[in-house]
């Protein structure tokens, strides 16, 4: 991403701007991009790092604990035909993200409008070639977006493998779980408690960055159909529009958005694993209040998606819902809760 950064400043698309038909004069530079540059400088980094210290935490300390003696040795052999159980989801996983996140799109939304020099797209830095030659070719434009294109849908690959993976951990805890029920033992039990908090606790930091990159995705498609001239002074404008009374809704052109429907699809992914593993761990009855302030956070910000650009002051639930968010990610637990709640007499933060 650094390096598509650095490329996109030495071509002159990094900060930019065309006149819209209606006269506006619109930002649409690459470093002003939030689904590039918050999405991938931020927040799938962020996903990344908490997916591997989820996987380093299940594969070296929290299965094993859970295993008795004789069972420990062949952990990591046990954990790895679980994931290889899933290799042609894999696969399939990869071939739809190059085909069709990668090629197809790039074809029909970047492509085909460069060489046409149309579509019912919005102009952005993909597609500045068209309104304003005199910054970058078409040819340096089909193949900076190429790149960016291969960058986007390898990178996507890779999140969905770590929500694969996730889905993994949450199963494999739910079989090894059903194990321990047929023998009950309190200290085992209080370890599963533990250890079912812990991988919630890691799931829904990973929920939590996936569905922030899909509003950021929606943010950006909405601010290119929208009036505002550069993204930050949008929300800004929408936020005092509110405070003030006026009616900010967006008056902008009608665009055909397919980032709408790919930011969709991330959010159903991944709010599926968190799901998955609320039901399958029966955390409610375990740990009642955590996870309930956990399915709360990621309720508002499916919700706060849902609702970008729908109404006048939408920026003020977006910032409102990212910091809480952001806080989640640091405290996924919101404070401390009551010792009960994990069936153990000491209390964990």
């Amino acid at each position: 991403m650094t390096a598509l950064g650095f490329l996109s400043y030495i071509i002159g698309i990094h900060n930019v701007t065309y006149e819209r038909a209606d006269g506006l004069v619109k930002q649409v530079g690459f470093l002003w991009a939030a689904n590039w540059t918050l999405d991938f400088m931020v927040f799938l980094p962020l996903f990344f790092f908490f997916v591997i210290e989820l996987l380093a935490f299940w594969k070296s300390d929290g299965r094993k604990k859970l295993l008795a003696p004789s069972d420990q040795v062949d952990s990591d052999d046990a954990w790895m035909r679980n994931v290889d159980a899933s290799s042609y989801t894999y696969w399939s996983v990869f071939l739809i993200c190059l085909l069709f996140a990668g090629l197809f799109q790039w074809i029909g939304v970047s492509l085909i409008p460069l060489m046409k020099g149309g579509g019912n797209y919005a102009i952005d830095w993909g597609k500045i070639a068209i309104v304003r030659p005199e910054v970058i070719s078409v040819p340096a434009t089909v193949v900076f977006t190429g790149l960016a294109y291969l960058y986007m849908c390898l990178v996507f690959y890779l999140f969905l493998a770590g929500l694969i993976l996730l889905y993994t951990v949450v199963h494999d805890l739910w079989k090894i779980e059903s194990e321990l029920k047929k023998r009950p033992d309190a200290d085992r039990q209080h370890q599963l408690n533990e250890t079912g908090l812990t991988v919630m606790r890691g799931v829904f930091r990973c929920t939590v960055l996936g569905v922030l990159v899909a509003i950021w995705m929606k943010v950006q498609s909405s601010y290119l159909a929208s009036s505002g001239e550069n993204i930050v002074a949008w929300l800004v404008g929408d936020m005092s529009s509110m405070f003030q009374g006026r009616n900010h809704m967006s008056t902008g052109f009608r665009y055909r958005m397919p980032t709408h429907y790919s930011s969709l699809l991330i959010v159903f992914s991944t709010c599926f694993v968190f799901i998955y593993g609320s039901i399958r761990l029966d955390v409610r009855s375990r740990f009642r209040a955590p996870l309930c302030k956990m399915s709360a956070v990621v309720a508002l910000l499916v919700v706060c998606y849902l609702l970008i650009d729908a109404f006048t002051g939408f920026s003020t639930l977006l910032a409102v819902t990212v910091l809480l968010a952001l806080y989640g990610l640091i405290d996924p637990g919101f404070g401390r809760w009551r010792a009960s709640e994990l069936g153990s007499d000491q209390s964990v933060s």
